[in-house]
């Protein structure tokens, strides 16, 4: 238990990080220079300002100086990455087995997936800043972590598959469409998501986002909380169907094709 308490602590703390990324790559400032401030009033933040969660409660929502109201954005997405670090770690038994590079491979994945939720979700914006990287990281951290597996060439085959399958799956919507269907964006977000997955789960992955995403919108349609041919942030939608497939893509593959 304790293990997994300070997996979510740490996840809270990375989840602090994120919130400044997503905060400043839309302006092209540096994630790691310059102290956190109001954003409204400019006020440096003091060191209890910024405990991941706690620190939004203690001011109730507000900055210490000029009041201005603190968005929920902060502790929701501290909360998340430390849930989500704490689903993986338990998925791969790290209070028995102790941290392995496929959690630290997944926690990475995960903290690039939130990232990539929230900017699209904030700012209809999807980073390459973060999405090429990442895809490299991925790519390259699959090699490695599977590199005396007796089926490693196709391993590297199948990683290879799922990047032309997750990107050239957009590619060719951008290109038909002329950009009116999908963003340039998504062409990296699905490169990243076939580095992480490989062949079959990127699949999954892009079948459960268009599921979720479809319902979403039928659901925001009649509420009217969108109108037809608005902007929709798919970047939302491939970040919640990638990790689905991260933790239960072969599950579920198994039990469909069992079905069969």
């Amino acid at each position: 238990m304790i293990t997994y308490i300070l997996i979510f602590l740490i996840g809270t703390a990375i989840g602090s990080f994120l919130n400044v990324v997503i905060l400043r790559l839309p302006e092209k400032r540096s994630i790691v220079k310059g102290g956190s401030a109001c954003m409204k009033c400019k006020a440096k933040l003091k060191p209890l300002d910024l405990i991941p969660i706690l620190s939004f409660f203690i001011l109730k929502g507000k900055c210490r100086s000029c009041k201005a109201v603190i968005s929920w954005q902060y502790p929701i997405v501290e909360f998340v990455v430390g849930a989500l670090f704490v689903c993986s770690a338990i998925y791969y038994n790290v209070a028995g087995a102790g941290v392995s590079l496929l959690f630290i491979r997944d926690i990475v994945f995960i903290a690039a997936l939130v990232v990539v939720f929230v900017a699209d979700l904030k700012y209809y914006l999807v980073f390459t800043s973060v999405t090429v990287p990442i895809t490299v990281f991925a790519f390259l951290m699959n090699v490695f972590i599977f590199a005396n597996s007796v089926n490693y060439y196709n391993v590297i085959l199948n990683l290879v598959i799922g990047m032309v399958i997750g990107g050239g799956f957009f590619y060719l919507q951008h290109l038909m469409s002329k950009g009116k269907w999908i963003g340039g964006g998504d062409i990296y977000i699905g490169l990243m998501m076939g580095a992480m997955l490989s062949s079959s789960k990127t699949v999954l992955a892009l079948f459960l986002s268009y599921i979720i995403g479809a319902v979403i919108s039928v659901v925001l349609l009649s509420l009217k909380k969108k109108s037809k041919g608005g902007i929709v942030p798919f970047g939302v939608f491939l970040s919640i169907g990638t990790l689905i497939a991260m933790f239960f893509g072969s599950e579920i593959i198994n039990w469909y094709l069992g079905l069969l």
